[in-house]
């Protein structure tokens, strides 16, 4: 029985001595939350893309030699038209970004429709009476470099490089039943431009460009149908772009940082 009382007072003094000790530990230390994560967009990688829109080729010709009724001994003018229509195709490219720099290089090829005739200056003179001249462009491509800036998810960039179009010159006196001559080539020229792009999700973006192609002048010779010399003529050309782009880019996923 004493054994059992001590065992009793025993634990009541524990029990009063255990809020005490309690009290007596040290408050737990205050810990700051953490920073909230931003995410900072990235437009390093490689990407590919649709684009579409339209254009305007400005033709200028001169008559330099031959014609259908006389000899020409000095150019002259036979007018110029404009080759508008729409365009269709894509680009491919690679990106590496610095702070808010952008880097990058881009191939682009695009079929085109655009299509322009005027009537030839010098139409009853040099050459046949009623004669139309009538300017195609058929495709082109575009071999560039980039430098741009980057607030996040939106870049603004500038472009140059060369250029390359896919033409076609046909005078005629009735389209499509009296042709008098025609000729294509490929043309080599130079190509600047400025684009804004945003990017909606984490690898994909879209943007809206223009180009100006500097395409030079040529002298091109005139076939008739039959492959006999018609007349060579000296065309300048300059073309004007303006498309939308929807890209899709890969090896540069948005990143967080504190």
């Amino acid at each position: 029985m004493k054994r059992l009382l001590l065992g009793v007072v025993g634990l009541m003094a524990l029990s009063a001595a255990a809020p005490a000790s309690a009290a007596d530990l040290p408050a737990q230390p205050y810990t700051k939350a953490p920073a909230m994560i931003a995410a900072i967009y990235d437009w390093s990688g490689f990407y590919i893309g649709l684009n579409g829109g339209g254009g305007s080729a400005r033709k200028c010709w001169d008559l330099v030699q031959g014609g259908s009724l006389a000899l020409v001994t000095t150019a002259v003018s036979e007018g110029c038209n404009s080759a508008t229509g729409g365009t269709v195709g894509g680009q491919i490219g690679y990106r590496w970004q610095s702070a808010n720099w952008v880097f990058g290089v881009e191939g682009q090829g695009n079929w085109a429709n655009f299509k322009g005739s005027n009537l030839n200056l010098q139409a009853g003179i040099f050459v046949p009476a009623g004669l139309t001249d009538q300017t195609k462009v058929n495709g082109f491509g575009l071999l560039t470099g980039q430098v741009g800036y980057a607030w996040n998810n939106v870049l603004w960039y500038v472009k140059g490089g060369a250029a390359v179009a896919a033409d076609k010159y046909t005078t005629f006196v009735a389209p499509g039943v009296l042709v008098v001559d025609s000729v294509s080539e490929t043309r080599w020229g130079g190509a600047i431009g400025t684009g804004l792009e945003v990017g909606f999700a984490p690898n994909w973006s879209v943007g809206v460009e223009y180009d100006h192609l500097f395409m030079g002048t040529r002298n091109v010779t005139a076939i008739t149908p039959a492959g006999v010399f018609s007349a060579t003529d000296r065309i300048k050309q300059d073309v004007d772009l303006g498309t939308v782009r929807v890209n899709y880019r890969w090896g540069g996923p948005v990143i967080a940082k504190y």
